[in-house]
């Protein structure tokens, strides 16, 4: 018992750590390792588009945070779990994309967002081959 609590203990210290430190850049990396997918800007802040289509975009508004593609009930779902790391905005109201605070979420969960992401705005070549090396 005493080692699943420690074991427990050190990936919340761990995940928290991650957290704290997801920064841009970390982003960038992450999303970086899909296919075709660039750094580039969007209504003059950072962004990340794949085939030169946008997915995401560091917002530069004071509330901050990623705004990051994702479809309309993945957001509604999000938003409904309660985890402070999503959010919206009334501007956001109506659109398919969700508000994520980089400190707050957890990295394996950035990094699925950022992967459906790319899939909701790939061009059809780049997700057949993505769907025949079987890395989906």
């Amino acid at each position: 018992m005493r080692v699943a609590a420690d074991f427990l203990v050190r990936r919340a210290r761990a995940r928290h750590t991650w957290s704290m430190g997801i920064t841009w850049a970390n982003v960038v990396r992450l999303a970086t390792e899909l296919p075709e997918v660039a750094e580039s800007t969007s209504y003059r802040t950072p962004a990340l588009k794949a085939a030169g289509k946008s997915f995401a975009r560091l917002r530069t508004e004071t509330d901050g945070g990623l705004a990051l593609r994702c479809e309309m009930a993945e957001k509604e779902a999000l938003l409904a779990c309660g985890d402070a790391a999503f959010y919206t905005t009334p501007h956001y109201d109506g659109y398919p994309y969700i508000l994520i605070d980089l400190d707050r979420v957890d990295p394996g969960q950035l990094r699925e967002l950022l992967d459906a992401a790319w899939w909701l705005v790939a061009p059809a070549r780049l997700r057949r081959a993505r769907e025949r090396t079987g890395d989906e």
